[in-house]
This record gives structure tokens, sequence and C-alpha cells, in this order.
């Protein structure tokens, strides 16, 4: 299954949790169905990304990572490649990718969704259109600053670094919950 058919059918069987995220899946399914190239990166008008909100094996912290573009901590995630099998793939290879830890197990069912403006790779102004998943990272877990990265470190998750956006809070919640 390509990634634009796996996020075609998340997004279509998704039970959003309220009726923002309901607005939003409804949206970014409608984009998808729209355009074939909606999961790659040369998308202009914008793109499909996967991320994941890494939390530790107890759940008390999540792993965040301060994002040379965006100036502020966020989620691990990116853009999806043509050779992952699936969304939920593209979330566990950005994650540890970005990470650095080996053995992440990711929940195979989306937590929520986040719009935001951005220049990215492209080197023009577009959006991300953002299917995030929450993961676990093993007990002892080590991790690694990688390239696409300032600093990567574990925020308690009733501690996050001040200006975390309302989006990132929002997953947090949904995850140290058991929500998802």
């Amino acid at each position: 299954m390509s990634v634009r058919d796996s996020a075609i059918a998340m997004l279509t069987s998704w039970r959003a949790p309220d009726p923002a995220q309901d607005a939003l899946r409804e949206a970014v399914l409608a984009f998808v169905h729209a355009r074939r190239d909606s999961c790659r990166r040369e998308c202009a008008p914008g793109h499909v990304t996967a991320s994941a909100l890494v939390l530790d094996d107890s759940g008390g912290q999540a792993l965040l990572t301060l994002h040379p573009r965006v100036g502020r901590w966020v989620q691990l995630g990116g853009h999806c490649d043509d050779d992952d099998a699936d969304i939920v793939a593209a979330a566990l290879r950005e994650a540890t990718e970005e990470s650095g830890v080996s053995g992440l197990r990711i929940h195979p069912e989306l937590a929520a969704i986040h719009v935001h403006p951005v220049t990215c790779s492209l080197g023009v102004p577009t959006r991300h259109l953002d299917l995030q998943f929450v993961a676990r990272a093993p007990a002892g877990a080590q991790i690694a600053v990688s390239a696409e990265s300032v600093d990567l470190r574990w925020w308690p998750v009733d501690a996050l670094p001040d200006g975390t956006d309302p989006a990132l809070a929002y997953l947090v919640r949904r995850a140290s919950s058991g929500l998802v």
C-alpha cells in the first residue's frame, strides 16, 4: 500500500476525538484525494508529513527536538519517502532517524492532526499536513542528536518547555493520558 493510500484509509476510518480534529481530518482527506502528489515534499501547495511523539518506557517523559527551522521544541517527524510502506512506517522511520533510538514501538492509530505553515526543503512557503502518532522508547533508550536537530531532550509530560505550541501540548495530553 502506498503512503497516500494508507493516509486515505487512515483518515477515512479515524474517529476524531473532537470537532476541531474532525474538521482537520475532513480537510486533509479532501486535499489528499485531490492531489496524487499530496504525500510528496515536492507538492508546493502543501504535503502530508508524518510525526511521532516519543514517550519513554514509563510514559512520563516526551522526547522533543529543537527544530532548526521552526526554532521551537517539537515532536519528531518529517517528510514521507516514496519507499515508506505506509504512513505509520513514515512516522516510525522519522522518529528513529531523528532520535537515534532503535526499537521504538509505534501505536498504529492516529493520535492527532496538525496543519501548519512552514518553509521547508522546497525553499518556499508551504503547509505541512501532519499526521501524528505516538511511539514508546524501550527502557534505557539512548538518544543521539541528528543533523536535523539543534538539540534533543526528554521533557516531563507535565512540564513542557516554555512556549510550547498548543498543538504539541494537545498531542502530549492525549498521549500521556492514554487516549491513544
